[in-house]
C-alpha cells in the first residue's frame, strides 16, 4: 500500500488501497470483519465517489493508549496487508480476528483494567 504522503509524522495515515485492487469501502469492510477498524477515505485527486473512495485512514491513538508499541504496530500492519491481499478469504479473516482479540486481551483499555469484574 502506498501512504499518500509518503509517510507520516503523526498518529494518522492515509493509504491508497487501489494498488491492491480494492476500493476504500472494500478495504474497510474486509478489515472490519477482522475487528480492525479503519475508515474509508478519499485521497488527494481521488476520482472515486466519497462513499466508495480510493483510500483508508488509519490511526494509532487507540493502540498506544492501551500500551502497544512498535512490535505490536508491525504485527497489526502485517495483518492489515494479509487481509487486504485476500479480502474474501473467510478462514484468514477468522484467524486474524482471533489474533486481534488475543492481542487486545493482552493490552486492556486502561479504564476497563481499573474496573472490578
Amino acid at each position: 500500500m502506498r501512504l499518500v504522503s509518503g509517510g507520516t509524522d503523526n498518529h494518522l495515515m492515509l493509504a491508497d488501497v487501489t494498488t491492491l485492487g480494492l476500493t476504500g469501502k472494500q478495504a474497510e469492510e474486509a478489515l472490519g470483519r477482522c475487528a480492525i477498524t479503519v475508515n474509508k477515505n478519499m485521497i488527494p485527486y481521488d476520482t472515486r465517489k466519497p462513499l466508495d473512495p480510493s483510500g483508508i485512514r488509519l490511526g494509532t491513538p487507540a493502540l498506544t493508549t492501551r500500551g502497544m508499541g512498535a512490535a505490536e504496530m508491525a504485527r497489526i500492519g502485517d495483518w492489515i496487508l494479509a487481509v487486504l491481499r485476500s479480502p474474501d478469504d473467510a478462514a484468514l479473516s477468522r484467524r486474524i480476528r482471533g489474533e486481534v482479540s488475543s492481542l487486545c486481551e493482552s493490552f486492556p483499555v486502561p479504564a476497563a483494567a481499573m474496573c472490578p469484574a
